[in-house]
């Protein structure tokens, strides 16, 4: 797959997913055995199923939340995507209680495309700006 057509994929997952909060979009995009690498979710069991369950906890937390892709670069089978989520807690996040406050906080994820599907992405964030925001130790 050409790197246009791997920064298109991982796009449509990030606009699909993050911004339209489709994750239905998972089965076209994601690969079944999809491997993530998050210092936020060190329990992450793999897998689009296990993926789409732990998002749809996470949205239940985090109302108005907004995502922005702020750069992308592609090489070969790998695409970065440096980005912007912002929301406001509304229930307890793993390790987070809630305490109504709002977010912004920015990362970037390594997404790697095979067969036309991210089989596995490495992801880092500004956890600890987002828990001093959010008021957690």
């Amino acid at each position: 797959m050409a790197e246009i057509d791997n920064k298109e994929l991982v796009r449509s997952w990030f606009e699909k997913g993050c911004v339209q909060h489709d994750l239905d979009a998972a089965s076209e995009l994601l690969s079944e055995d999809y491997v993530m690498h998050n210092p936020m979710a060190p329990d992450f069991p793999g897998g689009r199923e296990a993926f789409k369950k732990m998002c749809g906890g996470n949205r239940e937390a985090i109302r108005d939340s907004a995502c922005t892709i702020d750069d992308q670069f592609a090489e070969g089978d790998r695409v970065a995507t440096r980005w912007t989520v912002s929301g406001c807690q509304t229930k307890d996040l793993p390790g987070i209680p809630s305490k109504g406050q709002c977010f912004n906080m920015s990362g970037i994820t390594i997404s790697r495309v095979a067969d036309g599907k991210i089989v596995e992405e490495w992801v880092s964030m500004d956890a600890l700006g987002m828990r001093q925001q959010l008021g957690s130790p």
